[in-house]
């Protein structure tokens, strides 16, 4: 069963987090046949997304949906994952070339440096006019160099965003999907302005532990990662630390498409667009990007579609 592991480190400003998402990651696979089809290169970059949005979204407890995208210029052009305030979540992928062989993050997104990585924040009662939260980053470091992992690049973000110290070691295959994420907390006085204080050995000693501890979580294999129930990869890693662990939670696959979320989306195009799709096809069909589930309309749908905006335009016609 998936589950997702916080833990903290007895008097270190350090935190952790571990998920394996392994039902929850095998549904996705197989709910979705475009994204079970896709080139193994590209399932494990949906699967290292799907368990470091879960981690995300745990860390910041934020009431809304946590977004991570990657984009780019390579034959991936985009692929998503999304996850709920109660860790459900989902992930898809659109593909426009071939993936290389053993294709990491640049040859996949990056070819040309165009990449990027774009994460969303948009609250469920967020209020009229209120725009979502989103911050993106390039596919590469302060230095320019291209990165090659996932991992990487949100690392980055993490610092630049949060300016705090992450360390993050993500591993997926078709079975299991999995991360492991080690943070330093704010210490007191961090923060002050010049002349207010400064930090004493002990403060020094503190934040010396994150790198430590960032070290040791270094050594994590995708093999163990992937392979060892969380128990015992937390005793292997730290085993000379005090951690103090919480109850697990259950991340979960779950899509919140639905008939009037499509419905809407129709609506949008216009009933010109809609008769057009009829006239050609007879029926206008919608498949989830996301969970595969597809939604049919036929003439008499889509006129009910806007009967209702007629009624309250005061208009008046027949149904088609």
């Amino acid at each position: 069963m998936s589950e997702l592991h916080k833990f903290l480190f007895e008097g270190l400003p350090v935190r952790g987090m571990l998920v394996r998402l392994t039902d929850s990651w095998r549904e996705v696979l197989q709910r979705r046949a475009g994204v079970g089809a896709h080139p193994p290169e590209l399932r494990a970059l949906l699967g290292e997304m799907a368990a470091a949005a879960v981690l995300m979204q745990s860390n910041i407890k934020f009431n809304g949906a946590l977004v991570l995208q990657v984009f780019g210029d390579g034959p991936v052009k985009l692929a998503v994952a999304e996850v709920q305030p109660d860790l459900s979540f989902r992930a898809t992928a659109k593909l426009v070339g071939e993936v290389p062989a053993g294709a990491q993050l640049e040859a996949m997104l990056n070819v040309h440096g165009q990449g990027r990585c774009a994460i969303t924040l948009d609250p469920k009662d967020r209020l009229p006019g209120q725009q979502p939260y989103q911050g993106v980053v390039p596919l590469h470091g302060d230095q320019k160099e291209p990165l090659q992992k996932l991992s990487e690049v949100l690392e980055h973000y993490m610092l630049q965003s949060e300016q705090l110290d992450t360390k993050m070691i993500l591993f997926a295959n078709d079975e299991i999907a999995a991360g492991l994420l080690i943070q330093r907390l704010p210490m007191q006085g961090e923060g002050n302005l010049e002349g207010q204080g400064a930090r004493n050995e002990d403060d020094i000693g503190l934040s010396d532990a994150f790198n430590r501890i960032s070290i040791l979580a270094s050594t994590l294999t995708a093999d163990e990662l992937l392979g060892l129930d969380a128990e015992t990869v937390l005793r292997r890693l730290f085993w000379e630390e005090s951690v103090r662990r919480f109850e697990p939670l259950a991340p979960k696959f779950a899509c919140n498409c639905s008939p009037e979320r499509v419905g809407q989306m129709l609506k949008g195009l216009g009933r010109e667009e809609l008769d057009s799709v009829l006239a050609e096809r007879g029926n206008v069909e919608i498949g989830c990007e996301f969970c595969g589930r597809q939604y049919h309309y036929d003439a008499v749908d889509v006129g009910e579609l806007f009967a209702s905006d007629l009624a309250q335009a005061g208009g008046s016609g027949t149904v088609q």
